[in-house]
């Protein structure tokens, strides 16, 4: 099987109908656009940034048909069966140009830096402006052409072949479900990005000894019989004191950061009931604090 990158071939490779598969898998976009979300939309965009668009519409072709009999995806690399015309299934490879160590330090810290972005991140969600955070810190998160190299066993030397772009399109697919997938080919799993940026936010936090408040003396209280007038009225210190409402910045962050209990015989249910419970609370107190509840 020969590797090769993405622009070495400019031949025509006649089409050829597929073996149909029982149970291989099939994309959930059979009509339309691939992606949902922001950056499986980009993955896909750099896919279709190479051309051969013959190709990739037979790659979405084999990806909603089902074509596609298993992916394995980790740490830089991506490995497929795809059953095409032939009798033996064809085998793709596609491998992503991981980050350094000092890369990744750069890019965890760059996220570290924003509270939101480690929300965000923690809760399970990918932060919109996440992009331009990799390129403040000279990183690049979506792979450039130059950063992927695909092979297929395929006797298509175009690439990316239909088989390849089956795969690919199905990845789109798959990072609507999990974005965490985009660190994984770029080297990191979802876990040691975790816990790299929980090092970094409490490396960056104040110690006990600094965050324990400062022992100030009690003032000294009024008389009784002076304060007596004054008893139902607000104190001073009332008076800078104010209260935000605002809608959370990342809908249920703890509930994801949480996760599934291990006490619930049905813990998918569980989190979507809370996660209902939570909605509603939150829709509840805000008309509360914004005068938009029932009078009386």
């Amino acid at each position: 099987m020969s590797r090769r990158r993405y622009n070495n071939y400019w031949g025509y490779f006649p089409k050829s109908t597929p073996i149909p598969v029982k149970d291989g898998i099939k994309a959930r976009t059979q009509r339309g656009r691939f992606g949902k979300n922001w950056w499986a939309r980009r993955w896909i965009a750099v896919l279709e940034s190479f051309g051969w668009s013959n190709r990739l519409q037979r790659g979405r072709t084999y990806a909603r048909k089902g074509q596609v009999l298993n992916i394995d995806v980790r740490p830089g690399l991506v490995t497929a069966r795809v059953q095409g015309s032939r009798r033996r299934p064809y085998s793709v490879r596609i491998e992503i140009r991981p980050l350094s160590e000092e890369q990744w330090g750069r890019a965890i810290d760059a996220m570290a830096g924003q509270a939101l972005f480690a929300a965000q991140l923690l809760a399970g969600e990918m932060p919109p402006e996440i992009e331009e955070a990799f390129k403040a810190a000279r990183v690049s998160l979506f792979p450039a052409s130059d950063d992927i190299e695909m092979s297929c066993s395929c006797p298509d030397w175009a690439v990316p072949c239909k088989h390849i772009a089956a795969v690919y399109y199905l990845l789109g697919e798959e990072f609507d479900r999990d974005p965490f997938l985009l660190f994984t080919l770029r080297g990191r799993t979802r876990e040691q990005v975790m816990e790299a940026l929980r090092a970094r936010r409490a490396a960056g936090a104040p110690s006990i000894e600094e965050a324990a408040p400062v022992e100030e003396p009690e003032p000294q209280a009024e008389p009784l019989d002076a304060a007596l007038p004054r008893f139902w009225d607000p104190g001073e210190s009332l008076g800078g004191f104010h209260v935000t409402v605002a809608p959370p910045a990342v809908e249920t962050a703890l509930l994801k950061r949480l996760g599934p209990p291990p006490f619930s015989r049905r813990p998918e249910a569980f989190v979507s009931t809370l996660t209902l419970v939570y909605a509603a609370v939150t829709d509840r107190a805000l008309a509360l604090a914004f005068g938009e509840g029932e009078s009386g």
